[in-house]
């Protein structure tokens, strides 16, 4: 089955090793994402990038870095996602927050229930 509709993707840019009360930035933020009832998010490591410092940042085994780029990404309607944003204020004190329209195509393997063909996420039909 497969569920499509308009959506907006968050993505934040941090540094792997930004903390949030001595733990991972990233992880409050999936963590908070979760308990809001956003549709999904995915934290990527980076293997190379630099930002606000101007320095690069890499995992080339000649230059060991513990500051390689994350990104957040989190999808779902952008009433959801604009809810969200309050938090990423308390959360962040540097980094990159991007806000676009996407089209999402959501692939369900099991649907818990049957959604309308013409179900979009701004309604149910996104499973959470």
């Amino acid at each position: 089955m497969k569920l499509h509709g308009p959506a907006m993707r968050l993505t934040i840019l941090v540094c792997e090793n930004d903390l949030w009360h001595h733990k991972p930035l990233y992880f409050e933020i999936v963590h908070r994402a979760h308990r809001s009832g956003l549709a999904g998010a995915s934290v990527i490591r980076g293997i190379e990038g630099y930002g606000a410092s101007s320095r690069i940042h890499t995992a080339r085994i000649l230059s060991l870095s513990d500051e390689l780029p994350v990104a957040i990404t989190i999808i779902d309607s952008e009433d959801r996602i604009r809810a969200f944003l309050p938090q990423l204020d308390e959360l962040m004190s540097e980094g990159l927050v991007t806000l676009e329209q996407v089209e999402a195509v959501h692939y369900v393997r099991h649907p818990v229930q049957q959604a309308p063909a013409d179900a979009t996420m701004a309604g149910d039909a996104f499973p959470r």
